[in-house]
Parts: C-alpha cells; sequence; structure tokens
C-alpha cells in the first residue's frame, strides 16, 4: 500500500528569481503565492540554521503540479553547474506539454535562450526539445503529434 498521495511541486533554487519567475510566467504558468519562509519550519527542514528564503509558487493553467522557485536570501546561494548535460547527475529538467512546440521554442530564442540539441520525435505522437532556460535551467518542451 502506497503512502504518496499526488505530485505535489518540484523546487528549484536560483539566484535570480525574478528572471526565473519571468520565464516561466512567459511559458504561460500563473503566480500562484510569493513570500519569505524563515524561522524553525525551514531550518529544520533544509537543515540550514538562519535560512530566509523567498519563494514563488507557480501552476500551470487549469491546475496540476507547482513550481517553486526558491531564492537563499541567507545564506548565499551555492553555484550549480548551469552548463550541466542530461547525463550529470540530479534533477536535469522539468517538462511542459505545449500546444506548439515551434512557436514556443522560436519566441523562447527571441529572448536568447537556445536548445540543448534539436527537436526529436518520439514513437511518431510526441516531439520534445531542451532547452537551456536562465541560471542553466533545462526545460523539456514537448507538444503532441495529430
Amino acid at each position: 500500500m502506497t503512502h504518496t498521495l499526488r505530485f505535489d511541486h518540484v523546487g528549484i533554487t536560483v539566484a535570480d528569481i525574478e528572471r526565473v519567475t519571468e520565464f516561466f510566467v512567459g511559458l504561460g504558468l500563473e503566480v500562484e503565492g510569493r513570500g519569505f519562509v524563515e524561522g524553525e519550519f525551514i531550518d529544520t527542514v533544509c537543515a540550514i540554521p538562519g535560512a530566509r528564503c523567498e519563494i514563488v509558487m507557480l501552476r500551470p493553467p487549469g491546475g496540476g503540479t507547482a513550481l517553486e522557485l526558491s531564492r537563499f536570501v541567507t545564506p548565499d546561494h551555492l553555484p550549480g553547474s548551469p552548463e550541466a548535460m542530461a547525463n550529470e547527475l540530479g534533477l536535469r529538467n522539468v517538462c511542459f506539454e505545449v500546444d506548439d512546440l515551434d512557436a514556443v521554442l522560436a519566441r523562447l530564442a527571441a529572448d536568447g535562450y537556445g536548445l540543448v540539441g534539436g527537436v526529436g520525435v518520439y514513437q511518431e505522437t510526441v516531439r520534445m526539445a531542451y532547452v537551456r532556460g536562465p541560471e542553466g535551467i533545462v526545460v523539456s518542451l514537448s507538444d503532441r503529434i495529430d
């Protein structure tokens, strides 16, 4: 028997929360909430005494799993690997289904966000591409082939 009820959210720690929020809002996610977290709760959960985080919760239109962006006010964030490739251990991408992959890729390219590789086709039903967004975040975008 499982105790898991649902997939609640994915969290990404970022340095520039405004820029990253703008990127995901540009993909169509909606800001659900924003605020700061500090005190015993965050100290206990993160095991970082004196932590203070700014949090932005984003959700796709119509609901679904949330995306949590966190910016550590204290202590400073530690640098990650912004050029990480798909085979580097750790969370490598978040994926969103879009209605027009080519249009989204064109808009992101105009904003300076390029493809990691190319557009691939999976079993003649799905097209997918990885885009490297702000701070090296890899976003997988897909659309269905009718």
